[in-house]
């Protein structure tokens, strides 16, 4: 059996920055070992897998360790890429059916923008390993429904960051670790480790933002947001506070089509 593959640097500005991601069109899902494979093979932060249903498409992410996760938003910009620019889809309106529900995507001049469920969160004890893990306390630590969040107080902590992945990842309870602070140039930093997941970093995390757009939109008071995440690779986002949603915009450009060959 044959499948398209594309290779898509998401909320990257030029190619071989940003986040790649494997996007796999289907006409009908392979089996959970199957895109557990693919994904794992590839050896991306994420592979997306998307099926026609109806008016929408059903979309599904796994993480190079084989982890499927509830919501990435990189992989569906990149998806979403793929559609506009590959895959014939007309209109400039995609709307996914995920695990965290119906996620709306919106093209225009300046690239593709998602619309997400704003993330729940609360402001918790920092959890011993990560206090160990990171060699540093963070001024605020928070949980929400997937990820911790650590709020410091300078960029420059932000990127000098350099995890025991090995402890991170006794953190059962969490997808990953947010690392977050004010920006010195844009209105917020952040850098996104998932050492329990498969990822030690990932270059850019879309899903992130729907944590840290809220937080950061009512401390800075303000409802459009520009944000880095400070990755090697670097990633580029506009982040817009609607209260139970959250757009994050970005932009993708494909690296690389290709076929796999399975079974």
């Amino acid at each position: 059996m044959k499948l398209k593959i594309y290779h898509v640097d998401a909320f990257a500005e030029k190619l071989f920055s940003g986040n790649p991601a494997a996007v796999c069109p289907l006409d009908k899902w392979l089996s959970e070992a199957e895109m557990k494979n693919i994904a794992m093979e590839n050896n991306l932060s994420e592979t997306a897998f998307y099926v026609k249903e109806g008016n929408n498409y059903g979309i599904r992410w796994f993480t190079a360790g084989g982890v499927e996760v509830d919501l990435c938003g990189h992989a569906t910009l990149a998806t979403s890429h793929v559609l506009f620019n590959h895959e014939g889809h007309t209109g400039n309106e995609i709307n996914f059916n995920s695990r965290s529900g119906v996620l709306i995507v919106k093209k225009h001049a300046d690239g593709i923008t998602l619309n997400f469920p704003t993330d729940k969160y609360e402001r918790v004890k920092t959890p011993a390993e990560l206090s160990i893990s990171l060699n540093v306390q963070p001024k605020e630590c928070y949980k929400g429904k997937t990820d911790y969040m650590l709020v410091f107080e300078t960029e420059e902590q932000i990127l000098k960051l350099k995890p025991n992945y090995t402890s991170m990842a006794l953190i059962e309870d969490a997808r990953g670790v947010i690392c977050t602070a004010k920006g010195n140039k844009v209105d917020f930093v952040s850098r996104f480790f998932g050492p329990q997941s498969g990822i030690d970093e990932d270059p850019v995390t879309g899903s992130a933002h729907t944590t840290l757009t809220p937080y950061w939109a009512k401390v800075l008071g303000k409802k459009e947001l520009h944000a880095v995440q400070l990755s090697s690779r670097k990633g580029y986002l506009k982040c817009l506070d609607l209260g139970d949603r959250v757009e994050i915009s970005g932009k993708a450009l494909t690296y690389l089509v290709g076929e796999i060959h399975i079974g």
